[in-house]
């Protein structure tokens, strides 16, 4: 079985290994798409964190089973499945409540463990979630997604509010495609122009602000001056996030969709003066992978105008150090098996 390992910061490996071997409570899935994420890049330059090396990378996964156990509930093999690729513990108190997002021994495929550039992989068989309609690379783009879907969820933002999306990678952006399912007015932030025409052109945001000192000016017009009821802020970024916080409206809500090493500070006063909520929101759950693939099978999710590389896996070492410098055009490259 051929498989893409990183060994190191800068350095993937084309390598051999064995096939996995089914086990109870599992199934043997063919890779056939891999989404290459935000979290691979960064693992790439040695920035991310909890992650240690050699890895093999891919997490955002459209599969085939191939093999299932006998417990496989209602799976075959032959059907076509995204992949939820949080292995949780199942008995810890996150766990109990429901809360498997935030196991405190969660085991990411691709960060923790070994994830989906490869062949085969063995996967847990209540991490599969079939669909008839879905092709392979919606499939794959169900978990970027998701963690859109979660983070709108926790928000439980109203149609009648209006959201300000800092930030617009692909989660950014998933963000933004979910704060406009839930019919709320939407606003996009990023210092990238081709990304502010993206969530323009292809996700109808209701205004765009390109970072910078102009930005300022336009920030006070939000919600008739009043600003965001929520403010999402996807950059990963400590300085967007620490100033984040003087941006949503009195009673409103912060979530912090990025994640990053450094410390979040702000004034206290200033926070409880306007009585401020602040969220944190971590990947997503098995409902949320439920949800995103209903929508995408109802037609309300559109997903190529995100994929702007594809390409065989052959040529993965290649290309992926070009990926990462995200040049104007580039949003998600996908990758075939």
């Amino acid at each position: 079985m051929e498989k893409i390992v990183l060994q190191k910061p800068g350095s993937l490996v084309l390598e051999t290994g064995p096939e996995p071997e089914l086990s109870a409570g599992h199934a043997l899935v063919r890779i056939h798409r891999v989404g290459v994420c935000g979290t691979d890049l960064h693992a790439f330059l040695g920035k991310q964190p909890y992650f240690k090396y050699p890895r093999v990378l891919g997490h955002e996964l459209g599969v085939e089973i191939i093999a299932i156990s006998d417990d496989g509930k209602n799976l075959r093999p032959g059907m076509l499945c995204a992949v939820e690729p949080y292995i949780n513990c199942c008995s810890c108190i996150a766990c109990r409540h429901g809360r498997t997002n935030c196991c405190k021994d969660l085991q990411v495929l691709g960060v923790h463990t070994d994830g989906g550039m490869c062949e085969q992989l063995k996967v847990p068989v209540d991490k599969l979630h079939f669909s008839e309609q879905l092709s392979l690379d919606q499939l794959a783009m169900v978990e970027p997604l998701s963690i859109g879907a979660h983070a709108v969820k926790r928000a439980q933002l109203k149609p009648d509010e209006t959201a300000l999306i800092i930030g617009l990678g692909p989660i950014g952006l998933a963000v933004v495609q979910f704060a406009k399912l839930r019919g709320s007015k939407v606003i996009a932030l990023d210092v990238r122009l081709d990304r502010l025409e993206f969530a323009d052109k292809s996700l109808g945001v209701e205004s765009t602000i390109l970072g910078g000192t102009s930005s300022e000016v336009k920030m006070k017009t939000i919600n008739r001056g009043e600003g965001p009821n929520v403010v999402f802020d996807a950059t990963g970024n400590p300085s967007s996030m620490n100033k984040s916080i003087e941006l949503v409206a009195p009673g409103g809500r912060l979530i912090f969709v990025g994640l990053h090493q450094e410390e979040v500070c702000f004034k206290d006063d200033e926070f409880h003066r306007r009585e401020l909520t602040l969220l944190a929101s971590r990947n997503s759950t098995a409902s949320d992978f439920l949800h995103v693939i209903s929508l995408m099978e109802k037609g309300l999710i559109q997903i190529n105008p995100w994929i702007t590389y594809k390409v065989p896996y052959a040529e993965v070492i290649d290309k992926f150090s070009s990926w990462v410098s995200r040049r104007k055009g580039f949003l998600k490259a996908m990758i075939k098996w």
